[in-house]
């Protein structure tokens, strides 16, 4: 038979505080995503806009620079959360999946990551005096292989993180379907060429997948210990 964990035992405090730690990243990544896509100056119409990225870019120098700064710690934020869901997921069972999900989500966030310091390109255009039009426009031939590669990456990880939460994540099979066709959401938006669903639906959808996933994670409790 199993013992129940014993309040104030060592063990048991240090599950409880993994698990708070777990919890908090998981929950602050997509509120530094929300705050970074929101910073980011919107554009219209359909991406890649080079005379819109020109225009925002002159319009503020610093926010642009910001901005695509903190483009970079949410996409480190997201990281850092799916670590912590691997971690909580490892406990309860899974081993190949997560695994290899959080490896795909780590390199495709890496490529992601890249983006933003490419598009520091116009903004130097703009403080020499330089084209930035011309300059953004330059780095097509770069910028979108690495944005799609970048995102099917993402989505391969992402997907088999899904499939592991479905396995072990231990939610309800109605809060299960909301979290994983969220993560869906999630990846998706990052192949659709619009600043709407790039900033604010993956910043949606990243919400509705986490924020479950982090009140799951700490609401763990010990495993009963061996007899």
């Amino acid at each position: 038979m199993g013992e129940a964990p014993i309040e104030g035992d060592p063990m048991t405090t240090f599950s409880t505080r993994t698990s708070d730690t777990r919890a908090v990243i998981v929950a602050i990544a997509p509120v530094v995503l929300l705050v970074a896509m929101v910073w980011h100056p919107y554009l219209p119409g359909r991406l890649p806009d080079h005379a819109a990225v020109a225009e925002a870019v002159a319009a503020g120098t610093t926010r642009w620079a910001l901005a695509h700064l903190a483009a970079v710690v949410a996409s480190g934020a997201l990281v850092l959360a799916f670590i912590a869901i691997r971690g909580d997921l490892r406990e309860r069972g899974d081993q190949a999946l997560s695994a290899v999900g959080l490896g795909f989500i780590v390199m495709g966030s890496l490529s992601y990551a890249v983006l933003p310091g490419m598009e520091f390109a116009p903004l130097a255009a703009v403080e020499i005096g330089a084209d930035a039009e011309a300059a953004q426009a330059a780095l097509d031939d770069w910028f979108v292989p690495v944005l799609f590669i970048g995102a099917l990456l993402y989505a391969f990880g992402v997907g088999c993180v899904a499939a592991a939460i479905r396995r072990h994540g231990g939610l309800g099979p109605t809060l299960m379907l909301v979290v994983v066709l969220a993560l869906i959401v999630m990846v998706a938006s990052r192949f659709a060429p619009f600043v709407i669903a790039q900033f604010y639906v993956q910043s949606a959808a990243a919400f509705i997948a986490l924020w479950p996933l982090a009140w799951a994670i700490k609401g763990r409790q010990q495993a009963p210990l061996p007899a």
